[in-house]
């Protein structure tokens, strides 16, 4: 798959047998366009890339809204974890969740660098292959919470090569 960004093409593999019901979500969602205009709403750096706000956090629908891109999700119900061995290095997509295991749904964050603490704690299902030149330039937010102003957004993902 290609995620497009204003910097540039990202390539990523998804982990279909890691974590099944989560990339099936991710391609659902992808199918359906609903992450194109979807803003990067969090940006650590050194730590990672959050989108997939799809309630919230797309600039081109009108429920667009900046201050509660992150609390949102999509219309499908949450996921049940998906936990494995694998680490959270630069380049791994993982989903993003509140505090119960099992509240995935359409949030999702690229690794900037290794995050270990997050290992075995959030589903991993996937990785950047090429263009991580480009995530690294994506804006980067406050450095206590990560809250971009004028964010970046997802021009489009695309689900062939």
């Amino acid at each position: 798959m290609i995620i497009e960004i204003k910097y540039g093409k990202i390539e990523i593999e998804l982990y279909e047998k890691l974590a099944p019901g989560h990339v099936e979500r991710f391609k659902a969602l992808v199918e359906e366009g609903k992450y194109n205009g979807v803003v990067f709403h969090r940006v650590i750096n050194g730590f990672m890339a959050q989108t997939g706000d799809v309630q919230f956090g797309n600039s081109k629908s009108p429920d667009f809204d900046l201050a509660k891109a992150g609390t949102g999700g999509s219309d499908l119900p949450n996921l049940k974890s998906e936990f494995s061995d694998t680490a959270h290095v630069r380049g791994t997509l993982s989903m993003a969740r509140s505090s119960d295991p099992n509240s995935a749904n359409s949030q999702f964050f690229i690794c900037l660098d290794a995050a270990p603490h997050l290992d075995r704690q959030y589903s991993v299902f996937g990785k950047v292959t090429s263009g991580m030149n480009f995530v690294d330039m994506i804006k980067k937010g406050d450095s206590q919470s990560g809250a971009v102003q004028q964010p970046d957004m997802i021009i489009n993902i695309n689900p062939k090569k």
